[in-house]
């Protein structure tokens, strides 16, 4: 018996990966992320399993029904959204299995900054623009950030920030990123991406507070901010340049005459 955590991708159900689905498929329990996890995917469980929304569910109750299937000998698929090393909350769902002796093995899925970025399309790393992608949130009433993680201390690299849980949190991070962004620096909220009903608003740090009450996002969104969102001119990377020699492209000799 082995527990699967399942990263079930940011929102389409064809962003899933085939192991992840083939384990869904295959699994006679299946506990997912209800409220995130599109039920589509959840569609593909065996007939006759065992499928519950963890949504209303605390971590013991989780606990307790992994513990039920492996007790039966029963594999189960737990379907969580994006990429559940990010914000997944199967830190401490692991830590309970270890002291239960439950085996487990981590799926990797799709996380909703890729899915933003490809919708949008963009690359977040640039040529002398940007070549540090940061993934961080701010505080609210969740946990703190740790020392050195807040975004007085990130904005200083300059890097491109994808902000999560933080959309009604928008005030803080104009305040804390426009004394190193700039006001005008471009911002983008997406707000469930990839979903049939995504949405992406477009701005700068000092209107993107505005915009986004605007539109009333309020949550399940995504905070993009750098200058590789509206990057202008940049130099090509050297990967294809044609003076740039590597191992699987070496010095090409010219032909005279």
């Amino acid at each position: 018996m082995t527990v699967h955590f399942i990263g079930a991708g940011p929102g389409a159900p064809d962003l899933i990966t085939l192991r992840g689905l083939n384990l869904i498929r295959r699994s006679p329990v299946c506990l997912y992320a209800g409220s995130l996890v599109p039920a589509e995917v959840v569609a593909e469980a065996p007939e006759g399993a065992i499928v519950e929304d963890t949504a209303s569910m605390t971590l013991e109750d989780i606990i307790a029904r992994i513990q039920a299937a492996h007790e039966r000998g029963q594999d189960v698929a737990r379907v969580h959204s994006g990429d559940p090393s990010l914000y997944g909350a199967i830190g401490e769902q692991i830590r309970r299995l270890d002291e239960l002796g439950i085996p487990f093995r981590i799926v990797p899925g799709v996380p909703a900054f890729a899915a933003a970025a490809a919708e949008l399309g963009r690359e977040l790393t640039l040529p002398e623009i940007s070549q540090t992608v940061i993934l961080t949130r701010t505080a609210m009433k969740s946990s703190s950030m740790p020392p050195g993680e807040d975004l007085e201390v990130l904005g200083k690299s300059g890097a491109t920030l994808a902000i999560h849980l933080s959309v009604r949190n928008l005030r803080v991070v104009r305040e804390k990123l426009i004394p190193y962004y700039g006001e005008d620096c471009p911002v983008v909220v997406a707000y469930r991406a990839s979903w049939p009903d995504e949405l992406y608003i477009h701005g700068t740090l000092s209107d993107i507070q505005a915009k986004v009450r605007a539109a009333k996002i309020t949550r399940t969104a995504l905070v993009l901010v750098g200058p590789v969102l509206e990057p202008g001119r940049f130099r090509d990377s050297a990967l294809y340049d044609a003076d740039h020699v590597h191992v699987l492209r070496p010095h090409r000799k010219k032909v005279s005459g």
